[in-house]
C-alpha cells in the first residue's frame, strides 16, 4: 500500500482544475495515528484557495491537495500514542493544511476525538467545521447568554445551520437570514425568526446581542445593530475587498464597545469531544446537502460555488 486516491489540482483556476490523483499513503511517526478516511467536506475556505485568492498564503507549488476535516476508522497507531485503539470510528481536523479529501490522513491524537456513535460518518462530516466554529464563536468568542437575541448570517449554510441549532441549545432568541428557497428549511432548525436576506435591509432588523457573520459583506451595517455591549463575531472576508474587509474587521476589535471577534479556527481534541456530546445529546443534527464520490470533487465545488446550499456538501472517499 504505497500510493492512495486523493483531490489534487496543479494549477489556480476553477473548479474544473480539480482531479482524483494518486499520492504516497503517508508514514506516521511516533505520536501519530493513520485515519482510513471515510469522508470530507467541502467548505468554503478551499474554494478561494483553489481559486488562488489566498495565494500570498497557499504560494505556487503544486500540485496542491484539498480538504481539512475528515471523519473515518484508525488504521494504525504509532509508537508512544496511547488512549488509541485501530478500528475506532474518529472526526478530526487537519488544522492549517489541505489534504482530508484522501484515502488516509497522519494526524496526532490531539486532531481527532471519537465520533459520534449516533451519526454516520458521512451524516457527522457535516457537522465537523461547522460544529467547532459555532461553539468558538457563540460560546468562546461571544458568550452568548439564555434569553440573549442571535442574529445568523447565511444561516442555511454549514457553519450558519449549525450556528442556529447551537443558538437555540444556548438558550438564545434566534433571528436567521438565508435565501427565500432554505426559508422553511432554516425555519425547522428552530430559527424563531427567519428572513430573505435579499429583500430584508439591515436597517430593517432591530438590535441584537450577538451577531454570527459567515458570508463576509457589509460588516459595518450590520455591527450598526448591535446594542450597547453588544458582540459580533465574523469568520468570513469580503473576497472581492479583501484589503478593506481584513483592515475594517481588525480595527473594529479594538475600537468602540460594539466590537467584531475573529478568529482561525484550528480545533483540538477538547472541542471535538464537545461538539461529539451536542450531537449525541440530539442539540445539533447533521445536514447534508449532497453527497459526492472522490472523482466528482470539481462537482462539489461546483456547486457550492453556485450558492443555496443546505449543510454540506460531502465528499464520499470509501
Amino acid at each position: 500500500m504505497n500510493q492512495m486516491r486523493a483531490a489534487l489540482f496543479d494549477r489556480y483556476g476553477p473548479p474544473d482544475v480539480l482531479y482524483e490523483g494518486r499520492v504516497p499513503v503517508p508514514e506516521i511517526k511516533p505520536g501519530e495515528v493513520l485515519v482510513r478516511v471515510h469522508a470530507a467536506s467541502v467548505n468554503g475556505g478551499e474554494l478561494a484557495g483553489r481559486a488562488g485568492k489566498l495565494r500570498l498564503v497557499t504560494g505556487r507549488r503544486f500540485p496542491k491537495r484539498m480538504g481539512i476535516d475528515f471523519t473515518g476508522e484508525i488504521a494504525e497507531v504509532g509508537p508512544s500514542v496511547t488512549g488509541m485503539r485501530e478500528g475506532a470510528r474518529v472526526w478530526g481536523f487537519l488544522g492549517r493544511t489541505f489534504g482530508s479529501a484522501a484515502e488516509y490522513v497522519a494526524v496526532r491524537p490531539r486532531q481527532i476525538a471519537l465520533a459520534p456513535g449516533n451519526l454516520t460518518l458521512v451524516e457527522a462530516v457535516s457537522l465537523l467545521a461547522g460544529g467547532t466554529t459555532s461553539i468558538t464563536a457563540l460560546r468562546d468568542k461571544a458568550r452568548l447568554k439564555p434569553g440573549e437575541h442571535l442574529l445568523v448570517r447565511g444561516a442555511s449554510g454549514g457553519v450558519g445551520s449549525v450556528a442556529v441549532q447551537l443558538g437555540k441549545a444556548f438558550g438564545a432568541h434566534v433571528t436567521a437570514l438565508a435565501g427565500q428557497k432554505n426559508l422553511d428549511f432554516v425555519r425547522s432548525l428552530g430559527a424563531d425568526e427567519v428572513l430573505d436576506y435579499r429583500t430584508t435591509h439591515p436597517s430593517a432588523l432591530g438590535a441584537f446581542d450577538v451577531i454570527m457573520d459567515t458570508v463576509g459583506t457589509q460588516h459595518p451595517a450590520y455591527r450598526r445593530l448591535l446594542a450597547p455591549g453588544g458582540r459580533m463575531v465574523a469568520i468570513a472576508f469580503d473576497l472581492e475587498n479583501l484589503l478593506t474587509s481584513v483592515s475594517y474587521i481588525l480595527s473594529s476589535t479594538v475600537h468602540g464597545s460594539r466590537r467584531v471577534r475573529f478568529f482561525s479556527g484550528n480545533p483540538r481534541h477538547e472541542l471535538f469531544a464537545e461538539l461529539t456530546r451536542h450531537a449525541q445529546n440530539g442539540d445539533i443534527r447533521p445536514v447534508v446537502d449532497t453527497v459526492h464520490p472522490l472523482a466528482r470533487i470539481a462537482a462539489a465545488h461546483r456547486a457550492l460555488e453556485a450558492g443555496g446550499v443546505r449543510g454540506k456538501h460531502v465528499i464520499q472517499i470509501v
